[in-house]
């Protein structure tokens, strides 16, 4: 039987006023009075999410407290065929929230409760809309934390983070949310209680825990995650190290991984970023320095002085021009604190800017970023970097001025020109932000028609009619085709395999 796309769902006759009337009053019948929402400014707070380049308002918001209100919600948009789009925090940066014009954003906001901290397993149960610091907040009392932070972890929810696959500045040493995740619960499309994963070491059948995380909404709503606690380390210290240029500051990433080094965080700036992020936090930084590069190392003291020993000796013998270590956990946490502010810092000296998010390997990371200071001349742009640099996923900001002529546009060839770099250099198009409706046509790129056929028949396995996120993640075949096309006829090809960077 062959496979419609799932994200080609078939519109119903009914439209507009009465379609919105119809939905609204099947929404009323299963929720409190104060539980949908569905006039233009009630809806526009939902119309995009961390990344405003990409906005649609909704047909209507469902706003449930229980899950029995999750599966109503569900079973009613099933059953008149109306797309959902699950929304936590609204923090990502992919436009993977972004509402469908004729569907129902289902907003877990109300779903924060932490239902259980077990300190003799180390784990957590909590609800999806619980706030990722929320959790090692609540786990301190008992010396232990949830590693996964994102930058935007104050505000970011847990049942996002398992959407995205969220990482961290700590994801080279303490995994993704993937390593970090026990057991999903939720409900599937049809509104059928679903769990992925157990709170065993391991799970009877295939790993659907993993397939689920980082699935940006496609196969099933979420409500409850079970994750791991660790020990919160006895002491933690960063080198802050300054290069000369970005060559040698690439070199020494690599080297500290090839000496056997995996530092609890490896992070690198660029010197525009630094000194944005200097005037906004004043971390300290190296302001003459065209890189520097925040390695950490926790554990206990001793393992921390023998770990700082052996990177500032792979550091210099890399080109370090400088190298600061931290003395205390006052001056540590002022070292990072530039580096978790980099967006806000980049939002002081630009009016918008667009954050990239691919990944390529460590040993290219000086070309990639010589290949974006070429672009900013091609596009006539600014851009400052900062990245995860010991796994090598990037976070170029682009920055540009919504209201002037076309710069929006230009800005979104750039990250397209970013991404498609990042592939010819042996790399991917997302870490951890996703694809969301940002990266649609970089699918074209990274994926050939085969993979993405089985990419859809995973999703129509979970969700035959396509109403979950719609839209967004697969791109269709017809989709690829005009995209391969537009990039031909600029004059280049989409395709990797017919070009090298």
């Amino acid at each position: 039987m062959p496979i419609t796309h799932p994200n080609r769902w078939k519109q119903p006759a009914r439209t507009g006023a009465d379609r919105q009337h119809e939905v609204v009053t099947a929404l009323k019948a299963v929720l409190t009075s104060n539980g949908v929402r569905w006039t233009p400014e009630q809806t526009a707070p939902y119309e995009c999410d961390g990344l405003p380049a990409y906005r649609q308002r909704p047909l209507a918001v469902a706003l449930p407290e229980n899950e029995a209100q999750v599966q109503a919600v569900l079973r009613v948009c099933h059953q008149l065929k109306v797309p959902v789009v699950a929304r936590g925090a609204g923090t990502g940066l992919s436009g993977g929230a972004m509402p469908n014009a004729q569907g129902v954003t289902l907003s877990l906001a109300k779903f924060n409760r932490i239902l259980k901290i077990d300190p003799l397993a180390r784990t957590a149960r909590v609800e999806c809309g619980v706030r990722n610091l929320a959790i090692s907040e609540a786990a301190a009392p008992f010396g232990l934390y949830y590693a996964p932070d994102p930058s935007s972890q104050i505000a970011c929810t847990i049942g996002g983070n398992v959407a995205e696959n969220s990482g961290g500045v700590h994801c080279l040493k303490y995994g993704l949310t993937v390593h970090n995740v026990l057991k999903v619960k939720g409900f599937t499309v049809e509104g059928d209680p679903v769990e992925f994963g157990s709170e065993a070491l391991d799970a009877p059948g295939y790993d659907l825990l993993a397939l689920v995380t980082g699935s940006e909404g496609m196969l099933a709503v979420t409500t409850e995650v079970t994750v791991k606690l660790l020990p919160k380390p006895k002491l933690a210290r960063c080198i802050m190290a300054s290069f000369p240029d970005i060559q040698s500051a690439g070199r020494a990433v690599a080297a500290v991984i090839a000496a056997g080094i995996i530092p609890a965080g490896l992070e690198m700036m660029d010197q525009p970023m630094t000194i944005a992020a200097e005037a906004y936090v004043h971390a300290g930084y190296d302001l003459e320095a065209a890189a520097i590069l925040l390695c950490e190392s926790d554990g206990t003291p001793e393992e921390v002085a023998e770990e700082i020993g052996r990177m500032k000796a792979v550091l210099n013998a890399a080109g370090a021009s400088q190298l600061a270590v931290s003395r205390s956990e006052e001056e540590r946490l002022r070292f990072w604190s530039g580096r978790k502010n980099a967006f806000p810092a980049s939002g002081r000296i630009s009016p918008d800017y667009m954050c990239m998010d691919s990944t390529i390997p460590r040993k290219r990371l000086a070309d990639i970023l010589l290949a974006i200071g070429e672009m900013q001349k091609k596009y006539q742009l600014r851009c400052v970097n900062v990245f995860h640099a010991g796994d090598g996923n990037l976070h170029p900001l682009i920055l540009f001025d919504a209201g002037e002529s076309d710069q929006m546009e230009r800005a979104k060839r750039f990250g397209a020109d970013i991404l498609e770099t990042s592939v010819r250099m042996g790399g991917t198009i997302t870490g951890e932000h996703g694809v969301g409706v940002e990266k649609l046509n970089s699918m074209c790129v990274q994926f050939s028609p085969e993979e993405r056929a089985a990419m859809l028949a995973v999703k129509h396995a979970f969700d035959p009619l396509g109403l979950l996120n719609p839209g967004k993640v697969i791109p269709t075949l017809h989709r690829c085709a005009e995209y391969g096309q537009m990039v031909v006829h600029a004059g280049k090809t989409a395709f990797p395999e017919l070009e090298r960077f």
